[in-house]
């Protein structure tokens, strides 16, 4: 059974799944989808065009759906799609996607957006992503699954966050980050890679080594990235990470970070 705080203002034409939980002066407004077992605590606001995944809870303060900071945008009925048990906290804000940029804003599963994460318009996230508390992903950002993102970093419009990447705090990511890697400092460069994520995903040691080996060719080689991925495929090419690696690093727009 539901449970709906009499204080909460919902629009009458919100879809609400059973089992779920509203609290105290929270609004939700007409184009609202809501699954089973989403937690909206006190005061948070979920408006827009937008689909919330089971069991996700939202936290105080938290705005989630309002129109795109984009002055582009004129009001098209674009979307927000947040999946399955995601928590996000206080005063976090994500924006639906705009017209120019795709028309939506995809969050995956089992994500925790800290307080103050501010996700815009056009951005996709996998799943299993860490976003500390303040960070800032600008427009059309992409942050692949089990990526972690330190507190008060910020990221430019464009950019691409690879799978298990960390990125340091106060950084700031004007190019791609690598999977598999830390980046860190103000323009944002690669240090290592991220064995900590890794082994804590259970990868195995020769998984792992294919991985820093990939990274030492393409970071650490002196080779040009032509030429450093066509040795990373000849070397590994048993590796789906090493290849991974390399056909992230291809489809860079903005170029990727590299080492210090």
């Amino acid at each position: 059974m539901s449970q709906i705080h009499p204080s909460a203002v919902i629009d009458p034409s919100a879809e609400l799944a059973s089992n779920i939980e509203i609290g105290p002066y929270v609004a939700v407004g007409p184009h609202v989808r809501l699954a089973e077992g989403v937690v909206l605590r006190p005061h948070s606001l979920v408006t827009g065009h937008t689909e919330i995944g089971r069991e996700t809870t939202i936290y105080s303060f938290a705005s989630v759906g309002e129109v795109p900071q984009d002055k582009k945008y004129k009001g098209e009925p674009t979307r927000l799609v947040i999946g399955a048990r995601n928590t996000i906290r206080e005063y976090a804000t994500l924006h639906p996607g705009t017209a120019g940029g795709g028309g939506v804003t995809t969050v995956g599963d089992d994500n925790l957006l800290m307080i103050g994460t501010h996700v815009g318009h056009d951005c996709h996230l996998g799943s299993h992503i860490i976003i500390a508390n303040n960070v800032a992903l600008a427009g059309h950002v992409r942050v692949e699954d089990y990526a972690v993102l330190g507190a008060s970093s910020n990221v430019h419009q464009f950019c691409r966050i690879g799978e298990s990447a960390m990125v340091g705090a106060m950084t700031g990511v004007g190019q791609d980050v690598a999977p598999f890697s830390i980046a860190q400092g103000i323009p944002a460069r690669l240090r290592i890679i991220n064995r900590i994520n890794m082994e804590r995903r259970d990868f195995t040691p020769e998984r792992i080594a294919a991985i820093e080996r990939a990274y030492r060719l393409i970071f650490r080689s002196g080779l040009r990235p032509y030429e450093a991925f066509a040795r990373v495929r000849s070397e590994l090419a048993d590796s789906p990470d090493a290849e991974h690696m390399v056909a992230f690093l291809e489809k860079s727009e903005r170029g990727f970070c590299r080492v210090r």
